[in-house]
């Protein structure tokens, strides 16, 4: 095709410029998919740290009583497609001697094979096993240490009545949250609702859905499915509204940041290839008056813009995804651990490639119309 043709041997005979226009294309190709990587990175490590191992949605009695009848209600939850998991919860508070004095904690019971799908207690555990049999528990890392508590130990436990029970330990834990790993004790559905005597009763639901941000719809279709006025149902987003905010103001931020670096690389295109007809002018008088058409010529310009919006887009995304394994490799914790863990979404990176290349052709546009109108007979009289 000749427009291609010619278009890259006038880029060829100005190999310097190309090169700086290549250059400024992939630079702001780079910092879109660095900025927009990381932040995201950010977003999703802040929502998994918060609420990955935690319920998104949770089912209790609005006086806070034992619900029962609950295992009917877990089933009709279940059916929800957007729930992933569904654990019930004993929970009751007691105290624990700490040396010279009581510690407020909060025995937790579970079915833990599947309350571990939402707090992920197997993997938590750094000595011993989760509880199997009746009358075990496992500490977290802190009362364990607070207490010198180990594997095997008997536990007391004082309830507000003044009564008491023992509980042997059988692992420890550490779920990475302070407030957690000092006051839970986590035992098995069936104790806990022996030491509080729910009989066959549970104090909440727990669910987790698959889209975190679909949490408040999943909450109102719960309660719709439910149905019951003595219900409530709570659901993350509306006890994290602060950290809401911040993360859609990080994500309008990140918009902003990319739209201002396209409009850069546009204009940056614009005016070189601008210029480039100015300089190409004459060539283009005498290829007009050789025969080529007014279309064939802004073709010309056309190509060129998406030569170097593609080139430019290819070392800019090499670029972004350098800086992006570059910044976990010197951005680290005092543990040696990545600062944010990378989340990178090949459809972004490819979509950042592909709108630099549209918006380097965009910017040819005004070039292109303008070598069309570009008149052989006064370009070659005036040359």
């Amino acid at each position: 095709m000749l427009p291609l043709k010619i278009a890259l041997r006038f880029l060829r005979s100005s190999r310097l410029q190309t090169l700086l226009v290549v250059i400024g294309i992939a630079v702001g190709v780079s910092v879109q998919v660095f900025v927009g990587t990381l932040i995201t990175s950010l977003q999703a490590s802040l929502i998994d740290r918060t609420v990955g191992d935690s319920p998104h949605v949770t089912v209790k009695n609005e006086d806070g009583s034992v619900i029962t009848g609950w295992v009917e209600m877990m089933e009709q939850v279940d059916s929800i497609p957007a729930v992933t998991v569904v654990s019930a919860a004993a929970d009751g508070y007691a105290f624990t001697p700490v040396g010279d004095n009581v510690k407020p904690v909060l025995v937790r019971g579970f079915d833990l094979a599947v309350a571990d799908g939402i707090y992920g207690l197997e993997d938590a555990i750094y000595a011993g096993e989760t509880p199997s049999l009746f009358g075990y528990a496992m500490v977290g890392r802190d009362l364990a240490e607070m207490a010198n508590m180990v594997v095997g130990d008997s536990v007391r436990v004082i309830f507000s009545n003044g009564t008491d029970s023992y509980l042997v330990v059988s692992g420890l834990y550490d779920l990475k949250v302070a407030s957690i790993n000092s006051a839970w004790m986590i035992t098995t559905l069936d104790t806990a609702q022996w030491l509080f005597g729910m009989g066959d009763g549970v104090t909440s639901i727990e669910l987790q859905v698959s889209d975190v941000f679909a949490a408040d719809a999943v909450a109102a279709e719960v309660e719709s499915t439910l149905d019951s006025a003595s219900l409530q149902v709570d659901n993350w987003k509306d006890q994290n509204e602060q950290l809401l905010s911040g993360l859609q103001g990080q994500t309008a931020s990140s918009l902003m940041i990319q739209v201002f670096v396209l409009a850069s690389v546009v204009i940056a295109i614009a005016s070189v290839l601008a210029i480039k007809v100015v300089q190409k002018s004459r060539q283009i008088g005498i290829l007009k008056a050789m025969g080529i058409t007014d279309r064939a010529a802004s073709m010309i310009f056309l190509f060129e813009g998406v030569i170097l919006g593609s080139a430019g887009s290819i070392i800019g995304v090499m670029m972004g995804v350098g800086l992006l394994y570059s910044f976990t490799t010197f951005a680290t914790n005092p543990d040696g651990t990545a600062l944010i863990d990378l989340y990178i979404d090949a459809w972004f990176v490819i979509g950042s490639g592909i709108i630099a290349i549209l918006a380097a052709a965009l910017a040819a546009v005004v070039p292109a119309r303008k070598s069309a109108r570009l008149s052989p007979v006064e370009v070659i009289r005036n040359g």
